[in-house]
C-alpha cells in the first residue's frame, strides 16, 4: 500500500521518457503545431468510471468527455456539454444538453447518454464512491443502486436532451454545479452498452475510446510521464487549431528548465507545483510570461483525529509551526495564512476568524496539560510532486520538534497520497487542496463527515452551519454559517492550513489563446494557437 519516492535514477529515467516526446514546444513543424503543458501530479487513471476526482484526472478525462459545466476564470459557472442546470426549489435540478453536442462519429450527445452514464456510475460493481452520488432519490445512502438497475427515481430524463436530478434534501445550486455539473463526464450509451458492469472497469476501449465529445483524442499515456492527444477534428464547438496536446508529467525541479528551453509552454496554477526557488528564475524568462493566480489552494494537512484524538495535541501542532515564515520564505510573499477552510477569494471569507498565532511556548503547554510525553512518533504523509511544501514539511517537522512533537515524513506520489488517505492508516496528511471559492461546502462537509473521512472528525454544530448555507441565497447569511464553521476547525482542528498559494503560472509567448489558470484552463482549449 505505501509506495515511496522514487530514486534518482528512476526520476532521470523519467524525465527521458518525457522529453523524448514528440513537439519540441509550441510550435509548428512536421507533426503539425503541438503544444506541451507541464504538470508536477501523476495521472491515477483515464477511465471515468475508476478514477477519483483529483485535478489531473478530471482534466485529463475532460479533454475528452466533457463535463456538463465548468468555472471560468473568473470563478462563473459556464456551459460545456450542458448550456444550462437550473432549478426552482433546490431539489429539482434540470440540465439540459446542448442541442448543437454531437459524439465523434456524428451521433447527437442524448440525455439517455448522461442518464446510462449516471446510472453506471452508481453501480456497486463499479463501486466509484468519489461522485458522493449518494444525494439522489433512488440511490442509497452508500452511494448505489442496485447491480444492473434499469431505472434511478432521483434521474429522469424529460426529453431527447434534458434530464431532471431529485436530490433527497435542499441543495444549492451552485453545489450542484461545482460537485456533479463539474465531474459528470458523460459516456457514448450506443458504445458503453456493449460493456457488462464489471467490464466498465477493465475495458481496453478507455484506453484509447474512439468516439468522444470533447476536443480532443487520447492517443497515448504513462500514468507517471505523460499523456498525449491529437485534436478531434469534428469536435462539435469547431476543431482545435492546435494539432496535438501533451500533458508531461515532470518533476518540480524540471519546470524551469522545460519553459527556458520551449519544451515546456504552459503551466496550470494548481496541478503544477512550482518551487518557489525558481519564481525569481522564471520571471526573468523573456519568452514566457508569468501569471500569479489568486489565493485559492489551501496547502491543507488532515489529521486523522481518531488516531490524535486530543483537540490540545491537534491545537499544539498549530501553535508550533510559523506559518507566516512559510509564506514569506517558501511563497515569496505570493499567498496568505488562514485558519480553516476558506481563503480571502471566496465571497463567504470572514475576516473575524483571526488565524491562530505562533507560539511555541502555548504549544508546549497544551502538550503538557495533554499529557504528552514525546513518545509517539506521528506519520506525516506528504506528495513527493509539490516540491515547495516537501521542503516545508521539513520546516515543519523540525518545528514540531522544538516543542516535543516528534514527526516522520514519508513522501508518495499523489496516487499513492491518494490510496493512504483512502486507508485512514495515517496521523497528518497533507495535499494541495482547492476547495472552490464559490462552493466549498461538498468538501467541507465530506472532509469533516466522521468516521470513514480523512479527518475521522464530525460535529454537530458544523453540520447544522453546513446544512444552512444549502438554504439560503443570501451572501453575507452564508459568510456568516462559514465562519461559525472555520471557528470551530480552529478550536477542534481536525485539520489546519499551513498556507494558501497564489501560484505561479507560466505560458510561452508564442502560444495565443491560454493563460495559466485554476480554473477555466480547457475550457476553451480549441481555441489555442501558435503564433506565427
Amino acid at each position: 500500500m505505501k509506495e515511496f519516492m522514487r530514486k534518482i535514477l528512476g526520476l532521470s529515467l523519467a524525465a527521458a521518457l518525457v522529453f523524448s516526446l514528440a513537439g519540441c514546444g509550441a510550435k509548428e513543424e512536421a507533426g503539425g503545431k503541438i503544444v506541451n503543458v507541464g504538470v508536477t501530479d501523476s495521472l491515477g487513471g483515464l477511465n471515468p468510471f475508476v478514477i477519483d476526482q483529483t485535478e489531473i484526472n478530471k482534466y485529463a478525462v475532460g479533454l475528452m468527455f466533457l463535463p456538463l459545466m465548468e468555472l471560468d476564470s473568473e470563478l462563473n459557472f459556464q456551459g460545456m456539454l450542458a448550456d444550462s442546470v437550473t432549478t426552482e426549489d433546490n431539489i429539482h435540478f434540470v440540465v439540459h444538453i446542448n442541442d448543437e453536442a454531437v459524439w465523434s462519429d456524428g451521433t447527437p450527445v442524448t440525455a439517455e447518454d448522461l442518464e446510462y452514464t449516471v446510472r453506471r456510475l452508481a453501480s456497486p460493481v463499479v463501486n466509484n464512491t468519489t461522485l458522493m452520488l449518494y444525494a439522489f432519490e433512488g440511490i442509497g445512502d452508500d452511494g448505489f443502486v442496485e447491480e444492473g438497475a434499469e431505472s434511478v427515481a432521483g434521474i429522469r430524463i424529460l426529453d431527447d436532451k434534458t434530464v431532471e436530478f431529485t436530490s433527497k434534501y435542499p441543495m444549492a445550486l451552485t453545489t450542484f454545479e461545482n460537485t456533479y455539473a463539474r465531474y459528470l463526464h458523460t459516456m457514448p450509451k450506443h458504445v458503453i452498452e456493449q460493456f457488462s458492469e464489471e467490464e466498465l472497469l477493465t475495458a481496453d476501449w478507455f484506453n484509447h475510446p474512439d468516439v468522444i465529445n470533447g476536443p480532443f483524442l487520447l492517443t497515448g499515456f504513462d500514468n507517471d510521464h505523460y499523456i498525449s492527444y491529437e485534436a478531434n477534428e469534428s469536435y462539435w464547438k469547431g476543431a482545435p487549431k492546435i494539432d496535438k496536446l501533451n500533458i508531461r508529467i515532470v518533476d518540480a525541479s524540471q519546470i524551469y528548465a522545460g519553459l527556458q528551453s520551449g519544451e515546456i509552454d504552459i503551466t496550470h496554477h494548481t496541478m503544477t507545483a512550482i518551487p518557489q526557488e525558481d519564481f525569481e528564475s522564471i520571471e526573468a524568462l523573456e519568452n514566457v510570461e508569468t501569471v500569479y493566480g489568486a489565493p485559492i489552494t489551501n496547502q491543507s494537512a488532515f489529521i486523522q483525529t481518531a488516531n490524535i484524538p486530543d483537540a490540545r495535541v491537534r491545537q499544539a501542532l498549530v501553535y508550533a509551526i510559523d506559518r507566516q515564515q512559510l509564506v514569506d520564505q517558501l511563497l515569496k510573499g505570493h499567498g496568505e495564512v488562514v485558519d480553516g477552510f476558506l481563503s480571502s477569494a471566496s465571497p463567504f471569507f470572514s475576516e473575524e476568524v483571526t488565524p491562530i498565532p505562533y507560539d511555541p511556548e502555548k504549544a508546549k503547554a497544551l502538550l503538557e496539560e495533554a499529557g504528552w510525553d514525546g513518545s509517539q512518533t506521528l506519520r506525516f504523509y506528504v506528495n513527493s510532486g509539490d516540491s515547495t511544501f516537501v521542503n516545508g514539511a521539513q520546516v515543519l517537522v523540525a518545528q514540531w520538534a522544538a516543542v516535543g512533537i516528534n514527526v516522520e515524513v514519508q513522501t508518495v506520489d499523489l496516487a499513492t497520497l491518494m490510496t493512504v488517505a483512502g486507508s485512514t492508516d495515517y496521523d497528518i496528511l497533507a495535499v494541495q487542496y482547492t476547495y472552490a471559492p464559490v462552493d466549498p461546502y461538498p468538501d467541507v462537509d465530506w472532509l469533516l463527515s466522521g468516521e470513514g473521512s480523512w479527518t475521522g472528525y464530525h460535529s454537530d454544530e458544523i453540520s447544522e452551519a453546513l446544512a444552512g448555507t444549502q438554504q439560503t441565497s443570501d451572501i453575507e447569511k452564508i459568510k456568516e454559517l462559514y465562519a461559525v464553521v472555520d471557528k470551530k476547525v480552529q478550536e477542534d482542528v481536525p485539520m489546519f492550513s499551513a498556507y494558501i498559494i497564489s501560484a505561479q503560472g507560466a505560458v510561452s509567448k508564442r502560444l495565443s489563446g491560454a493563460a495559466p489558470s485554476a480554473y477555466g484552463f480547457f475550457n476553451n482549449v480549441q481555441n489555442w494557437d501558435v503564433a506565427e
